[in-house]
């Protein structure tokens, strides 16, 4: 090569630019673009039929640990009524004894409990007429169960029951986690059908573009990474678009529904922080995902090889995301943990989180591992192309020997 042509070749972000601007163009201004933002129709109707695991997730998420700060004797009672009550009786909460140390102190109250830890109700007074502290739903959750224990703890064959005083609370600290895992649930559903909705087009692109040898073209004259790198940021940009075409329908039709439109619980991090981190997952795992559609192009030759091996990325994409759902009742748990690192469920776990948690670092660090792992799996996938591609054709030459090459009987 040249001295001028060694001048003149493009850096790595400057062919990156030129690849992501040829794409987004040529994406956005087609025919098939329009028609595509009509794809969300379908979604709904998922998103509906989702919704019945969802309501199952947030009923196993309700927190049904009971706190006991009774008398000694009358926690010890109702304990051993619970171990006898638990064969032949379903849905028993869980009985928590309070440290003695605790609900003797002179400043000890139920409502300072509850606002400070994660029980339904706690129990006072004694087995002849308990007290429950409580929000008005979960009191009425746990008053049949409570009140039964209570009758067992004090004759073997119970012939009536005590009646249940409530001390009803606005709200509690398991109240409001149990709100904002609805807000958690709706952000995880959301982030996981625009991903799979709008990750297909990196495969089509590559795939349409190996055939017509233009993608052949490109390797030739510009490093396969910067290729690669400015597939996934064009179709990114595209998807932003779309995003904002489908927000604006949205947010009409919330203006026409006005008070009639559902509400969500306001996320342990505010609106304003949760909506820009849900953004930024959704970028970090789209291209997470269109890095592994485009090693999964590189290696197709047919649409039915597409279909075949991009099948298996599909399902554990799927299986991720029930991962991430189930995993975000127990924060903080191993399960949880393992989530937030999977690069795969790690957008959706870490959406979760900003929903339940107030902490800001942790997605600082999970932004900055996602960004590692999309720059990992551009370059291997670039590499697997580069190797499959590049060294197909007859005698061994590959694409620069059939493209860039002056001589034709040049070895690629």
């Amino acid at each position: 090569m040249s001295g001028d042509n060694q001048a003149s070749r493009l850096s790595f972000f400057e062919a990156a630019w030129v690849v992501a601007r040829r794409d987004f163009k040529a994406i956005l201004f087609s025919r098939a673009f329009f028609f595509f933002l009509l794809g969300p129709l379908f979604p709904i109707i998922v998103g509906g039929l989702a919704g019945g695991i969802g309501g199952q997730v947030q009923r196993d998420a309700i927190v049904n640990s009971v706190a006991l700060a009774m008398a000694d004797a009358d926690n010890e009672a109702l304990l051993a009524a619970r171990q006898t009550a638990r064969e032949t009786v379903d849905g028993l909460p869980q009985l928590v004894v309070i440290e003695p140390a605790v609900r003797n102190a002179a400043d000890f109250s139920p409502e300072a409990l509850l606002r400070t830890s994660n029980y339904a109700v706690v129990v006072t007074g004694t087995l002849e007429q308990p007290e429950l502290t409580g929000t008005h739903l979960q009191i009425h959750r746990w008053d049949g169960p409570v009140s039964l224990l209570s009758a067992m703890a004090t004759g073997a064959t119970p012939t009536s029951y005590p009646k249940v005083t409530e001390n009803i609370l606005e709200t509690t600290a398991a109240a409001a986690k149990s709100n904002r895992i609805r807000t958690a649930q709706a952000g995880q559903l959301l982030l996981f059908l625009l991903m799979m909705l709008l990750a297909g087009m990196v495969l089509s692109n590559l795939v349409e573009e190996k055939a017509n040898k233009v993608i052949e073209v490109l390797a030739a004259a510009i490093p396969m990474d910067s290729v690669f790198f400015g597939k996934l940021f064009a179709m990114l940009g595209v998807s932003f678009v779309g995003i904002a075409v489908w927000g604006l329908f949205g947010a009409g039709i919330g203006a026409l529904a006005g008070e009639a439109m559902p509400t969500l619980p306001e996320p342990a991090l505010g609106w304003p922080l949760f909506i820009l981190l849900g953004i930024a997952y959704f970028a970090m795992g789209y291209l997470i995902l269109g890095s592994l559609f485009l090693t999964i192009g590189g290696m197709a030759t047919t649409v039915r090889e597409v279909q075949t091996l991009s099948m298996p990325v599909t399902m554990a994409q799927l299986l991720v995301f029930f991962l991430a759902a189930y995993s975000m009742t127990s924060p903080g748990s191993p399960l949880e943990l393992t989530a937030a690192i999977f690069p795969l469920s790690s957008p959706f776990a870490m959406l979760a989180r900003a929903a339940q948690s107030a902490e800001l670092w942790p997605h600082l660090l999970a932004l900055a591992w996602q960004a590692l792992c999309v720059a990992i799996f551009v370059k291997a996938g670039a590499t697997l192309f580069r190797r499959r591609v590049m060294k197909s054709g007859k005698g061994g030459r590959g694409v620069k020997g059939r493209v860039g090459s002056t001589t034709p009987g040049d070895p690629a």
